[in-house]
């Protein structure tokens, strides 16, 4: 028969879900019909090679969820393997006073040539596979497994915190949070099955141990009983046909305790088990050529196998010295190819060329932390701040100009600092060889490490090594490299900032983006109607309250609509907040029918609207004292919110809104001040607190 025919078949029946029935039905008949000679050859042929075909699968996988399908895998080879030995148990009780030859080739093969024909050394050697198999291999998988099922899970907490804070910073996109979401789910389910799948080769050990005395007791009855053989030639017939079937089923159980071995103790890479080992057990000259001494010191002591020590000692000393003499080389190629190309010195005339303007964005980092921006030195610093602008521009509604990276010798060599048009606004210290575990408010334990604090948003952490991350996320912790810090340090500073870096030439670009679809809209509105300085002026308004500017079209037939009336850009940021009132409400509560504010006392609001009209819309004319009472009561009402799990908002008149979200932007950061009228009409207003009340 074909066999690419017989494999079209097989795919085709598992393709129409026949497959698993199949199966079952196969193993149900082997326990119940009697199988020949021939049947369990075949069958016992075929165990032993998918069970080597489990174990390469499992050698040549690079992570385990490559082989997510293992547990089940697993259980059906032990099932097929138990179904295999009740059906030799049969044969062996039924026809063993036949010969050796009764049970098929396969399990006399095993008996007379594996063993020599020996019982005695059938039976030592069957023992020893079963205390490997059993003892070693199976023990130590089991409870591999059991402690990676409960790290894995006691882990997850704190990796779906990191992968949010990864998405909060830009560095992956919804698409990639997802996947890895997903994965870190499979992976959960993977080593919860193979915690359990482990036992089923544990107990397919004992069972091999049980099944092996019994037949041979069994055969001993049957043969000597009922057939009359000799009790010798009973012992001889049956204890080698039994030691044959228990070889021929514990080879393949031994190979699937393997690979269980091996899925659970391997660590995701991109290089499959053999890559793995050539690079890190014999990648280091070192380590060879201290074992090559070793070894040929043996080999020159008098009464030792010389030849064969020193010989060894000569190809581990030669293997030694080619990896020497290759790693010197590529160290040079990669010296020479980073040495820069000396060009003769030109003198030549300053020109305006030489009058360098600032960076709108920049960040500047110390010399250790060159190795994180540098491609060349596996630096992912770079393509994690691209994510951070495509983010920010997606959800602020403009391009965010590129950040410019240069090193700077009069930093400390783990410092970095971020500066906005030439003026630092930010700076920290970060350890690039170690993780930095952030307590986002509830942890379960304290970690080793050096104290410090989230410089983008002031929480307390601590900067471990490596191998604690599992612990620190298994105890709550949030824990990111030192990129990732830097990023969301960024992505923080250009959010607080963003108003800054919107200019005359990015507005523009907005209003030409705009004109492809509403250009009569744009005609009319710039430069028209309004200047494109009024325009800008009243974008970085609303950008400075952290309002998107995505949605030009409303914002500019809203500039359109009142700029007949009023050229003020404070006046028009206003009418243009009331026009995008669902969208900052939105973004303040989400989808919630109820919007929960923090009013003021209508005495109080009288007094404050007297203290505008006095001073204009500085609102410097308040009593000094009402203010600090104002502002504290306020802060208290803000917290009270925040502890509750909800939105702080200051629900005001129009016309103090603009004085008091100034006033209260940077003194208290999490409290939104949102006007009246800017509330939309399906949204319900519960008043939580009235500050200013006697």
């Amino acid at each position: 028969m074909n066999p690419s025919a017989v494999l079209t078949t097989i795919r085709e029946m598992a393709r129409n879900g026949l497959g698993a029935p199949i199966l079952l039905i196969m193993m149900l008949a082997m326990v119940v019909l009697p199988l020949p000679p021939v049947g369990l050859d075949l069958l016992f042929t075929f165990n032993i090679s998918l069970s080597l075909i489990i174990l390469l699968v499992v050698v040549y996988s690079r992570r385990p969820l490559d082989f997510s399908i293992f547990p089940s895998v697993l259980l059906v080879g032990t099932l097929l393997r138990l179904a295999l030995n009740i059906a030799s148990t049969r044969v062996v009780l039924l026809h063993g006073h036949a010969g050796p030859g009764a049970a098929g080739h396969v399990i006399e093969a095993f008996g007379e040539f594996v063993v020599g024909g020996n019982y005695a050394v059938g039976l030592v050697v069957f023992i020893i596979l079963v205390i490997i198999n059993f003892v070693v291999v199976t023990k130590g998988a089991t409870r591999v497994s059991e402690v990676t099922a409960r790290f894995t899970l006691d882990a997850m907490p704190g990796k779906q915190m990191a992968i949010d804070a990864d998405l909060n910073a830009g560095i992956i996109t919804h698409e990639e949070a997802r996947e890895r979401r997903a994965e870190i789910s499979r992976e959960a389910e993977f080593y919860g099955s193979m915690d359990g799948a482990s036992k089923f080769v544990r107990g397919d050990a004992i069972a091999g141990i049980l099944i092996l005395f019994i037949n041979i007791l069994g055969g001993l009855t049957v043969g000597v009983l009922q057939h009359h053989l000799p009790l010798q030639e009973a012992l001889h017939t049956y204890t080698l046909l039994t030691i044959g079937d228990g070889l021929v089923a514990q080879i393949p159980a031994l190979l699937l305790s393997t690979a269980a071995a091996i899925i659970v103790t391997r660590v995701s890479s991109a290089q499959d088990m053999g890559e793995q080992v050539l690079a890190q057990l014999f990648g280091s000259p070192r380590a060879l050529a201290v074992t090559a001494a070793v070894i040929g010191l043996l080999g020159l002591i008098p009464g030792m196998p010389n030849f064969a020590f020193l010989t060894l000692a000569a190809v581990i000393g030669a293997a030694a010295y080619w990896l020497y003499w290759r790693g010197a080389a590529a160290a040079a190629e990669a010296a020479a190819a980073a040495a820069p190309q000396a060009e003769p010195a030109e003198p030549r005339d300053l020109s305006w060329d030489d009058v360098q303007p600032v960076d709108l964005i920049g960040l500047e980092v110390g010399y250790r932390l060159i190795p994180l921006v540098d491609k060349n030195q596996g630096g992912q610093l770079m393509s994690r701040i691209k994510g951070v602008r495509k983010k920010l521009s997606q959800e602020l509604g403009f391009l965010v100009q590129p950040v410019h990276i240069r090193d700077d010798l009069e930093l400390a060599p783990n410092a970095y600092r971020i500066s906005l048009l030439g003026v630092p606004v930010g700076e920290s210290v970060v350890y690039p060889e170690r993780e930095l575990a952030i307590n986002p408010g509830q942890v379960f334990g304290t970690l080793q490490g050096i104290p410090a604090k989230d410089p983008a948003f002031g929480l307390e952490a601590v900067w471990i090594e490596p191998g604690q991350r599992d612990e620190a996320q298994a105890m709550g912790y949030t824990v990111v490299d030192a990129g990732t810090v830097i990023a969301t340090h960024l992505s923080q500073v250009i959010q607080d900032h963003a108003h800054e870096l919107l200019g005359h030439e990015e507005v523009q670009q907005l209003l030409d983006l705009l004109a492809r679809t509403q250009p009569k809209l744009v005609e009319d509105l710039v430069p028209k109607t309004l200047p494109l300085g009024v325009v800008l002026k009243v974008l970085q308004n609303l950008l400075a309250e952290r309002i998107p500017i995505r949605d030009m079209r409303t914002i500019a037939e809203t500039l359109a609509a009142h700029a007949p009336q009023s050229q003020d850009p404070g006046v028009l940021t206003t009418a243009v907040r009331t026009a995008l009132g669902r969208l900052i409400v939105q973004h303040i509560n989400g989808m919630s029918g109820e919007l929960p504010v923090i009013t003021l006392d209508p005495a109080l609001e009288q007094i404050l609207h007297q203290s505008l009209q006095a001073s204009g819309e500085g609102g410097g004319g308040m009593e000094p004292g009402l203010a600090e009472r104002l502002h504290g009561s306020l802060a208290q009402a803000a917290q009270r919110q925040e502890v509750n799990g909800q939105p702080a908002v200051l629900l005001v008149p129009p016309q103090l809104r603009p004085w008091l979200a100034r006033w209260l932007r940077h003194t208290i950061p999490g409290l939104n001040v949102l006007a009246y009228n800017e509330v939309p009409d399906n949204r319900r207003i519960r008043v939580l607190a009235t500050v200013g009340q006697a």
